[in-house]
């Protein structure tokens, strides 16, 4: 029998926790916790492939917490639950580098396939046939360098820059399509993710953080460009 995914839900609600354990259980290995020092617990046992945070919790919040797993276990998706009126909430954990977000009250198919398509882009490999245009294994961008079969971005210096699942498959649609412009759009379409909100700044959030990794000067990018009125372009060599 294959190993089940492992599935952490952290919300400060009791009824929410037992209806989480409840309803993933059947598919993943889930684990509950009801505070972010409870959630920590968790990832120093058995660090779980995605966490589903609840932003408003008593004491320290989901968005400490997930800029706590960023930093520490960067390879674990992360799915935010906000109220439908927080967008500030989801523009702030879109920063902190989450993958994706639910409103709440949520519908549990809902979040069911957000963690599916979180856990397919955490697992994803590279493909292995042959691309329409040959590439290296690994892309020069500016000072780093994206590794497509590992999925794993390197600075100048060798050492490796964290990034979550969502940004690695925005550089790569990039990479794909070298020194043309993509509106935002496109750029959902190319990456396979239509649930992304073409006006909630998801695109703009993402490509802001991609630049503070791979550009000398993320006021100034060389490597991901902005084309004002039309949207971006990764320029090649």
């Amino acid at each position: 029998m294959p190993e089940l995914h492992k599935l952490l839900f952290v919300d400060d609600e009791q009824d929410l926790r037992e209806i989480a354990l409840e309803y993933f259980g059947t598919q993943y290995e889930v684990t509950a916790a009801e505070s972010a020092k409870a959630a920590r617990e968790v990832f120093r046992t058995a660090p779980p492939h995605v966490a589903i945070l609840d932003v408003r919790m008593p004491g320290e919040d989901g968005l400490s917490l997930a800029r706590w797993i960023r930093e520490n276990h960067p390879q674990t998706g992360i799915v935010m639950l906000t109220t439908a009126a927080e967008v500030v909430d989801r523009i702030i954990g879109l920063e902190l580098g989450a993958d994706d977000y639910v409103a709440k009250p949520f519908d549990l198919r809902e979040l069911s396939a957000r963690v599916k398509s979180v856990l397919r882009r955490v697992f994803a490999k590279a493909d292995t046939g042959q691309p329409a245009l040959a590439k290296p294994h690994r892309v020069s961008l500016g000072r780093c360098e994206l590794d497509l079969r590992e999925h794993r971005l390197y600075g100048g210096d060798g050492a490796e820059i964290a990034i979550t699942s969502m940004e690695f498959d925005l550089l790569k649609v990039f990479v794909e399509h070298p020194n043309k412009v993509m509106n935002r759009d496109q750029i959902m379409e190319l990456a396979c993710h239509r649930d992304w909100d073409v006006y909630d700044r998801s695109i703009d959030l993402r490509v802001m953080r991609l630049r503070r990794k791979i550009e000398a000067d993320p006021d100034k990018p060389e490597v991901l460009k902005t084309v004002r009125g039309s949207g971006y372009m990764l320029l090649l060599p």
